[in-house]
């Protein structure tokens, strides 16, 4: 069976009954902020979470993240955190590598086009607040010693401040950092290699203030960063190529005032540092992200250069993709053949991150006078060439990541899907708040069954379920609450005649243009039961077999449908980073 497939042919797909000692749906291993967004996701889904965090509860997180690209912007705004977010930060229209390389996020096709500048720390302060809202047990002073899974669940060894104690629950997600314990504890290596030595890092103040929230410089022997918190507060890397040191030795305030000083032209009257730190680059990766019932996401999965602010957005993209698919299973509305599919989406993004930001770092570091000069000839092609500037944006911003999909499949299918406009006034990103799967039609589709039920007006947070309760059977006078209330029902906003199907992660699903009534209504019945688990007439999965006898019996339907787009298998996917998901 094809891995993005979330339904099966072969009976009962729903994860098998709970085991007793089970003490939790889902343990997430590190609070930053790809676990917060991860169990809050899972939490709002309606399953019982656990967050383990090895930091007592008094101790804060150490940050270093400052920019949130576009694409992630587009997923808080699915959870309804972005605006929030936003109103605390600076916004960046306009974002100059160290290459000397400009570019220009304000042509993004977005709500948010724009870099914005705000402290990770704000960040987690947003998903925390989201997570414990959502019911997810916090256990601090909790490090990981080990696990074993078996058929039917993960039993997790911890030790804190009142002994040592074990936790169990079907699946566990390490979020915890490039020092991972799951990582290690499940036999995954961590292959590559170290980047940049002795960057610097540093909170401080200013008795000057830049001309920009965000100042970016770069010479020969340094390059440095500038960024406001909007509080007085600014955060300071640094990188000297003279001095290098071991992470461990301490790093004072002179040494930041004579990198900023290469770097920028001058160190704003640095002073009154609140912290210094001194840490090293690497550019690593996991092969897989996933053994058995254990997966990993953020730096646990893959660490790369600061270059291009991509390492925070990158794990909260990969906690997006893997909450619902691990919802869908828990709850039995999938196979567990699903969860195939986040290593199949997400590995490549991640290779293709390291291998962005390392061209970047090393464009920067180059000291030879070869190098030097294939820098500028690539900061110009950068500059002149529209097209490969708004590719390299798109790329830095994650708007141009897509998951597409093999022969024959719709060709939006594992495309981003823009913040559509719709007919009631509203935003695709407000209904992606609720979590499901979200059809958009245009107004009075004939193979809509219309009335009360295609309002999706069910609770945004339905009460948890716990991995062994039944499913109920989807209610055939309840056209569009398939799979227990999967699905909302919207309407385009125009005369657009796309029937479109977007996944919980703000994906495409499936799409058709066919324009036959028949041809129409049977792609849409087959992209629902496929995808939710049942029909506008209701029926569900049991009927899935004989439908296919049906339609496998007519070649010549079939070589139509395929031929307009009505497929709504989608086999695993790749990254494809250069066809758009808003044409």
């Amino acid at each position: 069976m094809d891995a993005m497939n979330p339904r099966s042919d072969k009976g009962d797909t729903k994860e098998r009954a709970a085991d007793e000692s089970r003490d939790a749906d889902v343990l997430v291993v590190g609070a930053g902020p790809t676990g917060l967004l991860l169990a809050g996701d899972l939490a709002e889904a309606g399953l019982s979470v656990t967050l383990l965090e090895r930091r007592p509860d008094t101790t804060s997180n150490l940050t270093r993240a400052l920019a949130v690209h576009a694409r992630t912007l587009e997923q808080l705004d699915a959870r309804g955190l972005a605006d929030e977010l936003v109103a605390g930060g600076h916004r960046i229209t306009r974002l100059r590598l160290f290459g000397r390389a400009d570019l220009d996020p304000s042509q993004l096709p977005s709500r948010f086009p724009f870099v914005l500048i705000t402290p990770q720390f704000e960040v987690e302060r947003l998903l925390d607040r989201r997570a414990r809202k959502a019911g997810v047990v916090f256990r601090y002073d909790s490090e990981v010693t080990g696990l074993e899974q078996d058929a039917d669940g993960v039993t997790v060894h911890l030790r804190g401040a009142g002994g040592t104690t074990g936790v169990r629950a079907a699946y566990v997600v390490g979020t915890d950092g490039v020092r991972s314990t799951i990582r290690e504890a499940i036999g995954l290596p961590f292959p590559g290699k170290s980047v940049i030595r002795s960057v610097v890092l540093a909170d401080v103040r200013l008795a000057q203030e830049p001309g920009s929230p965000f100042t970016v410089g770069a010479t020969d022997d340094a390059f440095g960063l500038l960024g406001s918190f909007g509080d007085g507060w600014y955060r300071v890397i640094g990188w000297n190529r003279h001095r290098q040191a071991d992470d461990d030795t301490p790093a004072d305030l002179a040494e930041v005032q004579e990198v900023a000083r290469l770097a920028l032209g001058k160190d704003y009257g640095i002073h009154d540092a609140r912290w210094i730190s001194r840490f090293h680059s690497d550019e690593r990766q996991a092969p897989e992200y996933r053994v058995g019932r254990v997966f990993l996401a953020g730096d646990a999965a893959h660490v790369h250069s600061p270059a291009g602010g991509q390492g925070m957005n990158t794990g909260l993209q990969d906690a997006a993709n893997l909450g619902w698919k691990l919802a869908a299973v828990i709850q039995g509305h999938a196979p567990a053949a699903l969860l195939d599919s986040y290593q199949a989406e997400r590995h490549p993004v991640g290779k293709m991150v390291l291998r962005s930001s390392g061209a970047i770092i090393r464009l920067a570091l180059v000291h030879h006078a070869p190098g030097r000069a294939a820098r500028a000839v690539a900061t110009q092609l950068v500059n002149r060439l529209r097209p490969l500037s708004r590719r390299a944006v798109r790329n830095l911003s994650g708007i141009g990541i897509a998951y597409p999909a093999g022969p024959g499949a719709p060709r939006l299918a594992g495309h981003r899907a823009p913040d559509i406009q719709l007919a009631d006034g509203s935003r695709l990103y407000e209904l992606l708040r609720r979590g499901r799967f979200v059809l958009i039609t245009p107004a009075g589709e004939p193979a809509v069954a219309q009335g009360p039920a295609n309002s999706g007006d069910a609770p945004s947070h339905p009460a948890p379920a716990r991995p062994d309760a039944s499913r109920p059977t989807p209610s055939r006078t309840d056209a569009l609450r398939p799979a227990d209330g999967r699905l909302i029902h919207a309407v385009w906003r125009g005369d657009r005649r796309t029937a479109l199907l977007v996944r919980p992660d703000g994906y495409v699903a499936w799409a058709t243009d066919a324009t036959a009534p028949a041809e129409r209504a049977a792609a849409l019945r087959t992209a629902l039961l496929h995808w939710t688990g049942s029909t506008p007439d209701g029926a569900t999965p049991a009927d899935a077999t004989s439908a296919r006898s049906a339609a496998a019996a007519d070649t010549s339907t079939t070589r139509t449908a395929t031929s307009t787009g009505a497929s709504a298998v989608i086999p695993a996917p790749a990254h494809d980073a250069d066809r758009r998901a808003d044409r």
